[in-house]
């Protein structure tokens, strides 16, 4: 059962969008039963910020030269994601490491989507990582945001097969299509029915 009231989206992100896309089109078709509220980025001619403009999606960029620390950065974030009621806060391609500015007034409702199979190839260059461990099967995660760096309960994981030709492009490629299928699923269960917590274990609520 959908929800009545679409789930406020915040977005923050750095680079070209795909992900944010994924969102934008399953929202415009339907899929997603929720609204993009803001999107927000600290790279002034980031391609997710012309995305969203197209889709008349407010989006700001927020300068970090503009502040003394983290901290502060991000206590702007969390202030910009509230005043636009937003319910679930989605990193999206977002290259900058978060603050518990941010964490807390969004905590079990901040997610990030990451390119490895967690806890492995935590961090930068996941793909160069699986690929030198020479791992068989390699994936994505949807985890909840927490004060570590990708060490938040995993929410979803999807595994792709790592060929023996992989570049970390072709994986890269590969993964992705598996990212924007996983992240949207994630946005969906959250919205529909919800989550709790078990320690680490993220379970989730029965619908209706």
């Amino acid at each position: 059962m959908r929800a009545e009231t679409p789930l406020q989206i915040g977005v923050l992100a750095s680079g070209r969008g795909s992900n944010l896309q994924a969102i934008i089109d399953a929202v415009e078709n339907g899929d997603l039963n929720a609204r993009i509220a803001l999107v927000m980025s600290n790279k002034k001619e980031s391609e997710a910020l012309q995305r969203a403009r197209r889709a008349g999606i407010p989006a700001e960029y927020l300068d970090p030269n503009d502040f003394t620390d983290r901290v502060s950065y991000d206590h702007v974030l969390a202030g910009r994601f509230q005043q636009a009621t937003v319910g679930l806060v989605v990193l999206a391609g977002y290259m900058r490491l978060v603050t518990s500015a941010l964490i807390e007034p969004f905590r079990h409702r901040i997610i990030n989507i990451h390119p490895s199979l967690l806890p492995s190839f935590p961090g930068l260059r996941a793909h160069r990582q699986a690929l030198d461990h020479g791992v068989k099967i390699s994936g994505c995660t949807v985890h909840f945001v927490e004060d570590e760096p990708d060490q938040g309960p995993i929410f979803l994981q999807a595994c792709v097969p790592v060929l023996e030709k992989d570049t970390e492009e072709t994986l890269s490629e590969r993964i992705l299509i598996q990212e924007h299928r996983l992240l949207l699923h994630a946005i969906r269960l959250f919205g529909r029915a919800g989550v709790c917590f078990d320690g680490r274990r993220v379970l989730i609520k029965e619908d209706g």
